[in-house]
């Protein structure tokens, strides 16, 4: 660690210019969008991403687990010192280490937190929605997932399959952001492609399917998993390397790059990403009609949805609850209180579209 004590606190010191930073960004967005989000930032973003992206593998994922290795022998000396003396400079060279990395995140992306939100720069109104609105954007949406439902592969069992498994699908992802592209600049750019969790069955026990890593750009994702929802992930992932932090908004974000994409495995895996999202809602706000919906589930969807509630339903546990709360509390920290709209701001931009959609058709 850093021997010498001022450059420590000069360190830390800088932990409170980021903090006084973000309260001041929180309060002008458009300007943090223009200099930071798609300028300063997306700049470190894309150098990061396309330098990393030479490697084939994530490079993140070694760096996050030796930061994480380094942070806990950092913690057992201040421990070790507490009890033969010396503490106060480990707890220095602890908090210095924490420092370092908090500034590193907030200057690489944390910063996006306070861009403009994506109904903003999608010109999409978000209002209060009524039930009944919410039963027609899921009633839309079993409609699509259906059709999409028979133009994709199905396995023996009769569950949806992506033939050339996930290494195709993260090869694939950029295609729908190049569509999107055309009409929402803002997720244009040169990126790496998402790369494959060497952990990723260890990961499915947090409940994780996928990790963006600002200190090396990479969009990473937990590959073992089912393939209803892998194109939907590594797409969501991909948001997060655009700069999009909001977990809801890459959600959107993820449906929107999919169901634009030319492929209908990316369609119909966006479409029930959606689908999931809505239903839940409606489930919470009227059970009865939640339940009325699901018996127009076609026989393809119902088997994908059931085998995937399965297949998580094995590493259900503490591990994964105690990911959930720490999870929680991140998003808190950054200002994300899901619900703060009607129906959580995921499903308030699926209804703001079906929404404009109506509005156009007519």
């Amino acid at each position: 660690m850093i021997k010498r004590p001022k450059l420590k606190f000069t360190i830390i010191s800088f932990v409170l210019i980021a903090i006084l930073m973000n309260l001041i960004f929180k309060r002008i967005p458009e300007f943090v969008e223009k200099n930071y989000s798609l300028g300063f930032d997306k700049t470190i973003r894309q150098a990061l991403s396309i330098s990393t992206g030479y490697i084939p593998f994530s490079f993140g994922e070694f760096l996050v687990i030796f930061l994480f290795l380094l942070l806990v022998i950092l913690v057992l000396i201040v421990f070790i010192k507490i009890k033969n003396g010396g503490a106060l400079n480990a707890i220095l060279n602890l908090v210095t280490y924490l420092s370092a990395l908090y500034i590193i995140f907030m200057v690489f992306w944390g910063f996006n937190y306070n861009r403009l939100s994506f109904d903003k720069i999608s010109n999409l109104k978000i209002e209060k929605s009524s039930k009944q609105d919410l039963y027609l954007l899921c009633e839309d949406l079993i409609k699509r997932a259906n059709m999409l439902r028979e133009q994709v592969n199905e396995n023996s069992q009769g569950v949806m399959i992506i033939p050339g498994g996930y290494k195709d699908v993260l090869k694939r992802t950029k295609i729908g952001y190049d569509i999107a592209e055309k009409k929402y600049k803002e997720l244009g750019g040169k990126y790496g492609p998402p790369k494959p969790i060497l952990l990723s069955r260890a990961l499915n026990y947090t409940g994780i399917t996928g990790i963006y890593i600002p200190f090396t750009g990479e969009a990473n994702v937990n590959v073992a998993v089912t393939d209803l929802l892998l194109p939907a992930t590594a797409a969501h992932e991909a948001a997060h390397q655009r700069g999009f932090a909001r977990e809801d908004e890459a959600n959107y974000i993820a449906y929107l790059t999919c169901t634009m994409h030319s492929d209908y495995d990316f369609k119909y895996s966006g479409t029930m990403l959606a689908l999931i999202y809505s239903m839940n809602a409606l489930y919470d706000k009227d059970n009865s009609a939640y339940k009325e919906l699901v018996k127009t589930y076609s026989e393809g969807v119902k088997k994908d949805l059931q085998y995937d509630s399965e297949f998580w339903s094995k590493y259900e546990g503490k591990v994964q609850d105690f990911s959930d709360k720490v999870n929680n509390s991140y998003l808190k920290s950054n200002g994300q209180e899901d619900g703060v709209q009607s129906y959580g701001r995921m499903v308030d931009l699926l209804l703001a579209e079906y929404k404009e959609k109506n509005k156009l058709a007519k």
